[in-house]
C-alpha cells in the first residue's frame, strides 16, 4: 500500500513554503495541511479529514516545530495507522507555556481582544508582510522565502491573521502538555522515527540545550537524530533536501509492524 505523507507546518507557516520539499518527492503522495483552514493543533480526525486520508490508509507524518507535536500525538494515539514519522526541529514536550494564557483563560481572552482590535485598525495589513520577511530572515540561513509578495500580503496581511497565530501558539502549549503525558508512559512499539535538528544560523545560540532536549526525546521514542549545522529553524527553507531524504529513508525502512 502506498504511504500518504502528511506535512504539518509550524507556527505562522504556510503550505506554500513547503513547496520545495514536495518537489523533491515526485514519486510520493505528499499532502500539506493548510493552517489557515485547519489549525495544526486540531484533533487527529480533523487533520485526517483536512488531508483527505481514506479509511485504512497508511500514513507518514512530517511535523515541523509545533507541527512536530501534532505529529507525535497522531503517532502515539494511532500507532497502527502511522507507519513513518519525521520530526523537523520539533517543539519539545517541555514547551507548555503559561497556563494563565491557555485557551479559554482570562489572559487568552484579553490577548485575543487586543489582537482583534489591531486587526480592525489595519495592523496586520501594514506590518504583516514585513514581519513575515523578518521571520524568514531570522529563522533561516538561506533567507529564501518561497512565498510571493501577493501570497504574503493575502495571508499575513489578513485582519484575522494575528488572532490565528495566537490561537496556534496558545493551543500548542496545551498540545505539548498532552504529548508530555503520552511520552511519560510506556511508549511501546512506535513507528520508525527520525528527528532532524537544526543547529546553524540563529539556532546556534541555543544549540547545546536544544540538541540535548531533542536527543532525550529521541531516546524516549527510540528514534534517530540527524544534526544539521548548516540549517536554522526553518529547515524546509534551508535544507528541504534533508527532509526529503528522511522521508525516502523512512519509506525504505518500512514499518515496525507486521
Amino acid at each position: 500500500m502506498t504511504v500518504i505523507w502528511i506535512v504539518l507546518p509550524g507556527l505562522a507557516e504556510t503550505p506554500e513554503e513547503f513547496g520545495r520539499v514536495v518537489e523533491l518527492l515526485p514519486g510520493q503522495d505528499v499532502r500539506v495541511i493548510d493552517p489557515w483552514r485547519t489549525p495544526i493543533t486540531s484533533d487527529v480526525d480533523e487533520l485526517r479529514t483536512a488531508a483527505g486520508v481514506p479509511a485504512g490508509a497508511e500514513v507518514g507524518l512530517v511535523g515541523h516545530s509545533i507541527g512536530g507535536l501534532a505529529a507525535l500525538r497522531w503517532a502515539l494515539t494511532r500507532p497502527l495507522e502511522v507507519t513513518s514519522l519525521v520530526l523537523v526541529d520539533t517543539s519539545l514536550t517541555s514547551e507548555i507555556g503559561w497556563r494563565g494564557l491557555y485557551p479559554g483563560t482570562r489572559g487568552d481572552r484579553a490577548a485575543r481582544a487586543f489582537l482583534r482590535f489591531l486587526g480592525r485598525i489595519g495592523g496586520p495589513q501594514v506590518l504583516g508582510p514585513t514581519l513575515r520577511r523578518l521571520f524568514v530572515r531570522i529563522g533561516s540561513r538561506s533567507n529564501h522565502d518561497l512565498l510571493s509578495k501577493a501570497t504574503a500580503r493575502a495571508r499575513y496581511g489578513a485582519a484575522s491573521s494575528w488572532v490565528l497565530f495566537w490561537d496556534e501558539l496558545a493551543s500548542s502549549w496545551e498540545l505539548a502538555a498532552e504529548v508530555a503525558k503520552l511520552v511519560a508512559g510506556p511508549v511501546g512499539a512506535l513507528t520508525p522515527t527520525t528527528l532532524l535538528v537544526a543547529t546553524g544560523g540563529t539556532s546556534r545560540f541555543t544549540a547545546t540545550r536544544w540538541l540535548a532536549g531533542q536527543r532525550r526525546l529521541a531516546t524516549t521514542l527510540s528514534g534517530t537524530v540527524d544534526v544539521l549545522p548548516d540549517s536554522a529553524h526553518l529547515m524546509h527553507l534551508d535544507r528541504p533536501d534533508a527532509i526529503a531524504a528522511a522521508v525516502i529513508d523512512r519509506n525504505g525502512r518500512g514499518s515496525t509492524y507486521g
